[in-house]
């Protein structure tokens, strides 16, 4: 009898060592799917690791993370909202795995900034609040994550850009935001250029906000380098268009 049972518990042993191998090597994948510019493959994999292991952290935060970006190529709003309320859910699940990761952070800082980005006044606001709390954190846990200041930089130029109404819903639903500002939004994307030098998509927010700060001739630097750059991303041949635009523009 006793033999019987120590043979079942190898049995089940072996079986959880090759469930974590597949996992992991699935993990990988999902990577390397996301590194061929593959995002709905990539994602397709993690929601199959998340079946498996649904507290898997690596594939948490790509599901996520990839929601929002897929999310944010959508036509339609409906579309847009679907998907940035999939990167929410995983980035909530992520921080109950470990709420002191700075990619789960940064994973709901971006969820939530992407929703503010097409929301009414009201929901704005809050989603703003959640961005700059969970990007502050992001660098708290990992001050070398380039994403994380590109996020807060993207804060502050939002907030700095609101018009009165989404300032009045701010004073009245918290008393107000904290202050945002193009200089701020400035610093933050060039501290993200500097940890991250090939990160296109901070480019062309940087240059936006040069561009609004009156700064045309940094503007015009920072596009010219954007597009001397390799694309890593899938969204990074279409921002070198717009990069393209804007450089045309401002010449």
């Amino acid at each position: 009898m006793t033999t019987r049972i120590l043979l079942f518990c190898s049995l089940m042993l072996t079986v959880l060592l090759v469930r974590a191998q597949s996992v992991s090597e699935m993990v990988d994948e999902a990577k390397q799917l996301e590194s061929q510019m593959k995002e709905s493959e990539a994602f397709d994999k993690d929601k199959e690791i998340l079946k498996i292991q649904p507290n898997q952290l690596d594939a948490l935060n790509q599901a996520s993370q990839l929601a929002s970006r897929i999310g944010n190529r959508q036509k339609s709003k409906q579309d847009k909202i679907s998907y940035f309320d999939q990167a929410k859910s995983y980035a909530e699940q992520a921080l109950k795995v470990d709420p002191n990761s700075a990619q789960s952070n940064l994973s709901m800082a971006i969820a939530r900034g992407r929703m503010a980005l097409i929301s009414g006044a009201k929901d704005k606001v809050a989603a703003s609040k959640d961005v700059k709390k969970y990007a502050e954190l992001a660098i708290k846990f990992d001050p070398n994550l380039a994403e994380g200041y590109h996020v807060l930089g993207k804060w502050n130029y939002e907030v700095a850009n609101l018009n009165a109404f989404e300032r009045g819903a701010a004073k009245m639903l918290f008393g107000g935001l904290p202050d945002g500002s193009l200089q701020n939004a400035i610093t933050d994307y060039e501290k993200c250029r500097q940890l991250d030098p090939g990160f296109i998509l901070n480019y062309y927010e940087l240059a936006r906000a040069y561009k609004a700060n009156n700064q045309q001739d940094k503007a015009i630097e920072v596009l010219k380098k954007a597009l001397t750059l390799r694309n890593i991303h899938q969204d990074d041949a279409s921002i070198k268009v717009d990069c393209k635009k804007m450089l045309d523009d401002l010449q």
